[in-house]
């Protein structure tokens, strides 16, 4: 079973992104490290001991992180606007 279908990742650029075409804008890639994110952090409550599920998390978590340091070095309102919509801490 796969979670992260292509229309789930269509779904997530749309909202997000500024087009479901536009798969680089960096509030698409964020949105959807936090939604992929999210889904590890569940199998990791599960999986306690499946540490290359962890490494692959912290490298996300990781990756998002400076994702949102460039907007916000860039953009401070795309910042704070995608901060709120996702609901991320910081």
């Amino acid at each position: 079973m796969n979670y992260l279908t292509a229309e789930k990742k269509q779904e997530i650029f749309n909202e997000y992104g500024k087009s479901n075409t536009n798969t680089g804008s960096p509030e698409g890639q964020i949105a959807l490290f936090s939604y992929r994110i999210s889904h590890l952090t569940e199998h990791l409550k599960k999986n306690r001991k499946d540490y290359g599920t962890q490494r692959s998390l912290l490298k996300l978590v990781g990756k998002r992180r400076r994702l949102l340091d460039y907007l916000k070095e860039r953009d401070i309102e795309r910042y704070r606007t995608i901060i709120k919509a996702l609901n991320l801490r910081k």
